[in-house]
């Protein structure tokens, strides 16, 4: 018997790349931690509480999602500004969509490990019924089945996240987060746990902004002069050194891996989405350097 060939597609070329992170240490003073983490926590618990009212928002269709967006950005720039608001809405639309596709992704991957173990199970033990063999010993069988009964009821509960539209995200990341149930498989006591679990959910992200030197107006960084300064939230601004409410660091700003191509970037008229932004801090010495 003749089998059908597998059609071939077209060959065709990959895109490039659309953006890269580049990363750099900041050697700041114990002045600009305190002001960066300030704006970090407020910003963060801002995140979380924005996060939490789209998870429970659901699937949105385009139009939804763009009205849900307007009326959280609508919220929150009170409490911020009108940029950082963008920021935080745009980030806890994208962990959503993220997570959404996460889920479908395992609904496949338990469906297809199913659909793998059913087709076995059909054959006795020992057999063989074409190209598919069934399970060596009937011990093993009986395993798979039970196997079978755990993947199937995964599958329902995903498939039940599916449709509510209830996603699973964790801010700070879920192995971090797993890492509190055993710190000592983990090497962590209570304490540095915290440190790190407070780190990973402060909040210092700004899109970058088309025909805006220096990147944008809440992330601005000169690569000429080596400054970097931050847009501080509303409840923020008593604590600037710069007017209209913007907070300069004392240390000077550089990047070494690429640096040609950021400064290209950010002395031009445009910056790629994601770009610039603080990422989580270490943990800062006395003297305000990086351990």
């Amino acid at each position: 018997m003749s089998r059908a060939l597998r059609e071939i597609a077209a060959p065709f070329v990959a895109a490039d790349p659309s953006g890269a992170r580049v990363r750099t240490r900041l050697r700041v003073s114990p002045r600009d931690a305190e002001v960066l983490r300030a704006a970090g926590r407020l910003l963060g618990s801002l995140a979380g509480r924005d996060l939490a009212a789209r998870c429970a928002e659901g699937r949105l269709d385009a139009r939804g999602q763009a009205e849900s967006r307007r009326e959280r950005k609508r919220a929150l720039t009170a409490q911020s500004s009108s940029r950082w608001a963008g920021s935080v809405t745009r980030t806890s639309e994208d962990a959503w969509q993220l997570a959404y596709r996460n889920l479908a992704a395992e609904r496949g991957t338990l469906t297809a490990r199913a659909r793998k173990i059913e087709a076995r199970l059909t054959i006795p033990a020992g057999t063989r019924t074409g190209r598919l063999s069934g399970y060596a010993t009937p011990a093993e069988r009986h395993g798979k089945a039970l196997r079978l009964k755990a993947l199937k009821a995964r599958l329902a509960g995903v498939e039940r996240r599916i449709e509510d539209g209830a996603v699973p995200v964790a801010r700070g990341g879920r192995r971090l987060m797993r890492a509190r149930l055993n710190l000592a498989a983990a090497g962590l006591t209570e304490d540095q746990w915290r440190e790190r679990w407070d780190a990973a959910r402060l909040f210092l992200t700004a899109d970058g902004e088309k025909d805006k030197a220096w990147g944008n107006e809440t992330l601005r960084w000169n690569p000429n002069e080596g400054w970097f300064d931050v847009k501080l939230p509303a409840p923020l601004v008593h604590l600037a050194n710069r007017p209209r409410g913007r907070y300069r660091l004392s240390c000077k700003v550089r990047f070494e891996h690429r640096g040609d191509e950021v400064a290209a970037q950010a002395a031009g008229t445009s910056m790629p989405r994601g770009g610039p932004r603080l990422g989580r801090p270490r943990p800062w010495t006395s003297s305000g350097s990086p351990r």
